[in-house]
């Protein structure tokens, strides 16, 4: 019997399918080792960041996909890049890593990919160019606050505006992305400068400081909480203006609560370390991601929400009790808590058996 070369074409691919199928089931049921390596602890984000990464795995869909090790190392990067050899000699299918430089550590990141490990970096990332990089927008930030400032002043108004932390690329790479929309309303003074080193005492206070040599403010654009230029201005008897800062719960529960506040809040998810979970699961799985360097865009919380004409995808969220402003847990927990594709509660966030 004689059998057509079309026949036999078909019968190829349908056994290719089978294979591409059973081969994606075989990978969906698989359990990946995968380190977490984190250089800093000291703050709230970070801790809220390691238990979001501990609960997502405990949780469809990565439940029993991942057997995930977190390893915390001093603020050096010295002892970063020993603790990640360690790592690597363990031969784990991911390492996910909080940098604690951009560059200090790429030798050792090229080291395992080499040797097949799949390397993200996260938060602050490396420039190695082997690695995944996942990291909020930090051009998106400062541009989209200033244009719902600068339309909130209908384009004319005295501002003050934080300098974040002196030195930091960080900090300067905010300052100019408020600036460069700014510059766009020709009716906006930008009449005052503070640095809020990305805490509510010193931003509070520089704020106080301009205060008592200007009579008059239209708004504050903070690189830290917002909440504390807000205090500032009660203190000194002033009208509250509107005001940008963080997505922190203090903030959003200030903003929340205060009659009169009018606030646009950024956010720095902490859930960065559950989508690099994903991440990682993904690619270890065969998915294709095409591009090596992804930039989160997390929702921004606002009074007032507004549509950015120049990020037309960006969502904003109405501040509410409740969904994201909570008076019974942590000042310092990051908002919003938890990515679309997991269910994680405030209360799991921030560590609270309430």
């Amino acid at each position: 019997m004689k059998i057509s070369k079309q026949l036999l074409g078909l019968a190829a691919l349908a056994v290719a399918a089978m294979s591409a199928t059973t081969i994606s089931a075989q990978a969906a049921e698989k359990t990946y080792k995968i380190y977490l390596s984190n250089n800093f602890v000291g703050n709230d984000w970070r801790q809220q960041m390691l238990r979001i990464a501990q609960v997502a795995v405990s949780k469809p869909p990565l439940q029993g996909r991942v057997d995930l090790k977190i390893e915390n190392v001093e603020t050096t990067t010295q002892a970063q890049i020993n603790s990640l050899n360690n790592m690597i000699r363990s031969k784990p299918d991911a390492l996910l890593i909080d940098v604690g430089s951009p560059t200090a550590l790429n030798p050792t990141i090229e080291k395992a990919c080499q040797q097949g490990i799949v390397v993200i970096t996260f938060d602050q990332v490396a420039t190695a160019p082997c690695a995944y990089k996942l990291e909020s927008d930090w051009d998106m930030q400062p541009a989209v606050q200033a244009e719902w400032i600068a339309e909130k002043l209908k384009g004319k108004g005295k501002v003050f505006m934080d300098r974040g932390l002196a030195g930091a690329p960080i900090s300067a790479q905010l300052e100019n992305g408020f600036k460069k929309v700014l510059e766009k309303y020709p009716g906006i003074q930008i009449i005052g400068y503070f640095n809020g080193n990305y805490a509510l005492g010193p931003e509070q206070e520089g704020v106080a400081s301009l205060l008592a040599a200007h009579p008059q403010v239209d708004a504050i654009l903070t690189q830290g909480y917002g909440s504390g230029a807000l205090k500032a201005l009660q203190d000194a008897g002033r009208p509250l203006v509107p005001v940008a800062g963080g997505a922190y719960n203090v903030a959003s529960l200030f903003c929340a609560q205060t009659k009169g506040a009018e606030c646009i809040l950024e956010s720095n998810p902490a859930y960065l370390s559950a989508e690099a979970l994903k991440l990682a699961v993904d690619l270890l799985d065969g998915k294709t991601v095409k591009d090596k360097h992804i930039y989160l865009h997390g929702p921004f919380l606002s009074t007032d929400p507004q549509p950015s004409k120049l990020y037309k995808d960006v969502a904003m969220e109405k501040i509410e009790i409740g969904k994201n402003a909570f008076p019974d847990l942590a000042p310092g927990l990051a908002l919003p808590i938890t990515p679309d594709w997991v269910s994680i509660s405030a209360q799991e966030a921030a560590g609270s058996k309430n």
